[in-house]
């Protein structure tokens, strides 16, 4: 099978790109850069401001500076490819381009748009300096860079640009995706779903399978070349991320006189598969064997897998299909993964304000930055651990000012959730914490830490009294144990639920 990079184009229109402001658009306006039509010239187009073009373009400097326009991205993600068409524009190129991006999080509900960037937003570099070249096609790789919600594109030092296009990984919140519930089209490529195999795409892409709405013809959708012999055409989805699928969606509209005899869709549970052994993977039916009719949505309750991490659709012996869906629930390891996911692809400044809330030691929060990324959960938790562990007092100390007091009305955050225990003790409980939490700083100098999930205020109180006979050194020693509990839960949580409480 033929490997795919999954890759789409955020910016795309369809998905909800727009370009929310250019310095100029004189003599073209800046929407046309993510027109999805291929630029067309006419020869004889004039307007009052000259030439009509298909693109952007600006007006020619007379001085210093550059020209810019802003995109916001229609699905957040890590940009991996810039595609700048220059097509038509042969005497007005720019000289070079670059691109810069940011992450800027919706302010209003789950899955709500993101706010524009102002003043103060921090951009970090997706591409730099790079020449451009007139009337022509130009791909540029774009390296390793945090997840970008908003891009903006630079052209040195005016002229036209035709299109562009912003391909990458989608990298979506699923919490808000899935409205908390976790149940979401695990294969939508606007949650993370990407193609990553496929035996023939010879008239479409396979990658149109996964995209939003409804297909606009036969080559919006995934159709494979006509089999004059045995055997089968198949595609290989890696979802968004691990869970329990309990309905497929196949829809082929359009295809009419060339839609599958039959297909069969499976699932394999496997994250951490190469995809070049994907084909000799034990794969287990979720829809047998089942025949498709011309130009319809198919919908079909699926065996009971368990978790799976990819599907295969297999097409009988070849054909056409516009959309393919495959709804069900998130489950534990899928959220942790995702987890894991939007934080090695934070920004630095974000990535350290998410873990200052675990744990409230600057050294520890810099430090687990610079290890930044992690690549699995596993590995976040060894290095706070090891982080956590080269801490000298005063870093020690700095964390366990992070805290509340046990009981404190002023609690919130991780240590609301973590201490409701208090709120269900009695009147007396609550006053002996209070004076317990006093006497315990006059005597050691810092607040009384412990793990309160899952204590009760009395166990709590308990355990207090019982360290209060402790030497300095030793209670340090305590403290500093329960302080890694703590920030391993809290780890944990930022993982499962993407917010710090």
């Amino acid at each position: 099978m033929t490997g795919f990079d999954g890759s789409i184009d955020l910016g795309a229109r369809r998905l909800g790109g727009m370009v929310l402001e250019a310095t100029d658009e004189f003599f073209a306006p800046k929407e046309s850069l993510l027109d999805p039509r291929a630029p067309v010239f006419d020869p004889v187009s004039y307007s009052d401001r000259g030439k009509i073009m298909d693109g952007w373009e600006t007006r020619r400097r007379r001085g210093d500076g550059d020209d810019s326009c802003v995109v916001r991205l229609g699905v957040p993600g890590v940009v991996t490819a810039v595609e700048v068409d220059t097509t038509h524009f042969r005497g007005n190129a720019p000289e070079a381009c670059w691109l810069e991006g940011c992450a800027v999080e919706p302010t209003g509900d789950g899955g709500s748009a993101p706010s524009p960037p102002d003043a103060d937003t921090a951009w970090f570099p997706l591409l730099a300096r790079t020449p451009v070249q007139p009337d022509a096609v130009q791909r540029f790789a774009v390296a390793a860079t945090p997840r970008a919600s908003h891009v903006r594109f630079w052209i040195s030092p005016d002229g036209g640009v035709a299109r562009l296009r912003l391909f990458g990984r989608p990298l979506v919140d699923l919490h808000a995706a899935a409205f908390t519930s976790g149940y979401v089209d695990l294969a939508a490529a606007v949650h993370g779903g990407r193609v990553v195999a496929c035996t023939d795409a010879f008239f479409s892409s396979p990658s149109n399978l996964l995209t939003i709405g409804d297909a606009r013809d036969m080559s919006d959708g995934w159709e494979t070349r006509r089999r004059r012999g045995p055997g089968e055409d198949r595609v290989v989805v890696a979802l968004a991320t691990t869970g329990a699928i309990d309905r497929v969606e196949l829809d082929t509209t359009h295809f009419k006189g060339n839609h599958p005899d039959r297909v069969v869709i499976e699932g394999l549970h496997a994250p951490d598969a190469d995809t070049t052994t994907l084909d000799d993977a034990e794969w287990a039916e979720l829809v047998a064997a089942t025949p498709t009719q011309p130009h319809a949505r198919h919908a079909w309750p699926t065996a009971d897998l368990g978790p799976v991490s990819h599907l295969r659709l297999r097409v009988l012996p070849d054909g056409g299909v516009a959309r393919l869906r495959a709804f069900g629930w998130i489950d534990d390891e899928g959220w942790r993964r995702h987890g894991i996911a939007r934080l090695d692809t934070s920004t630095p400044a974000r990535l350290e304000t998410d873990l200052l809330a675990c744990c409230g030691s600057t050294t520890w929060a810099r430090r687990m930055v610079a290890r930044a990324p992690f690549g699995t959960p596993d590995a976040l938790l060894a290095a706070a651990d090891d982080i956590w562990a080269t801490l000298g007092r005063d870093d020690r100390l700095e964390a366990f000012a992070a805290h509340p007091r046990i009981g404190e009305r002023a609690a919130a955050g991780f240590s609301s959730r973590e201490q409701a225990g208090v709120d269900e003790a009695d009147r007396a409980t609550r006053d002996a914490l209070v004076a317990g939490n006093e006497a315990y700083q006059q005597r050691f100098g810092h607040v009384f830490l412990i793990r309160a999930a899952g204590r009760t205020a009395a166990e709590m109180l308990a355990a207090l009294r019982e360290r209060l006979a402790n030497e300095p050194g030793t209670e340090l020693e305590i403290a500093s144990e329960q302080q890694g509990e703590i920030t391993r839960l809290r780890l944990e949580q930022l993982l499962r639920e993407g917010h710090p409480g």
